[in-house]
């Protein structure tokens, strides 16, 4: 069963600036890895996944979406959702 995090950020975007490092120590505390798309780059993600705001955080777990978060989600949250999947 497999989980995959992605976090869709655009150049620019304040919270996606915010929303890096949280990733990064939250991929480091649960040993994974949480994809990062340029939306702006990518867009086909945007009509797939509706895509309103950067950040954006969607939560797969084989293939389904589980979760999803628009706006900065601060470390303790996204720990907590992404462990309900693991």
């Amino acid at each position: 069963m497999a989980v995959r995090v992605i976090c869709f950020y655009q150049p620019g975007c304040m919270g996606c600036m915010e929303q890096t490092p949280i990733n990064a120590e939250v991929s480091r505390s649960l040993n994974i890895t949480i994809e990062e798309i340029d939306a702006i780059k990518n867009p086909q993600y945007i009509g797939e996944f509706q895509l309103k705001v950067t950040p954006t955080i969607i939560i797969l777990k084989d293939g389904v979406l589980k979760e999803r978060f628009e706006g900065v989600v601060h470390t303790e949250q996204l720990t907590t959702a992404i462990r309900k999947y693991l």
